[in-house]
């Protein structure tokens, strides 16, 4: 079995500014990355930091439409580590809204990849939920969220998809 997931959502601003607040750190940590934050923006050949702990290795970026990035996926002790790829996309709509589309793919076909991957598909479908609220309202839908996030803690389930 492949396990692999695809969620999008529509956001009611202009590509360019969609797309800036995935890679501009300030915008993604005002809806996303909220504890521990981005580290810096997301420019091909690097590796950024969300969340104070989760290394991004960030592969591929056009401007205003696609953003590819690497990032650890969880694994059993004792498994050896690796990594899934995340792959986002922004069409422009004909409303001047745009179309944000991400799939995630890479996980081991066993109980833990199964497990991570419904759990990213769930964060990725709260990011895209989020970003629309930070960006269409100013609003914040992450503050206080998690329970661990309001002392500052984020506990090994939620590694997965905060």
């Amino acid at each position: 079995m492949t396990l692999e997931f695809r969620v999008n959502g529509r956001i009611g601003k202009p590509v360019a500014e969609v797309f800036d607040a995935v890679v501009n750190p300030a915008k993604l940590s005002g809806y996303f990355t909220t504890v521990g934050g981005a580290s810096a923006p997301l420019a091909e050949g690097t590796t950024v930091t969300w969340w104070g702990m989760a290394p991004v290795v960030v592969e591929k970026v056009e401007k205003d439409a696609l953003i590819v990035l690497r990032w650890d996926a969880m694994v059993e002790e004792g498994e050896a580590p690796y990594k899934t790829r995340v792959e986002m996309r922004f069409q422009p709509l004909e409303d001047g809204g745009t179309m944000v589309t991400i799939a995630e793919t890479g996980w081991r076909d066993n109980a833990r990849g199964q497990k991570s991957s419904y759990m990213n598909c769930e964060g990725w479908s709260q990011m895209l939920a989020c970003m629309k609220a930070y960006l269409e309202y100013g609003i914040n839908l992450r503050e206080g969220y998690y329970p661990s996030e309001m002392q500052g803690v984020v506990t090994a389930e939620q590694q997965d998809f905060v």
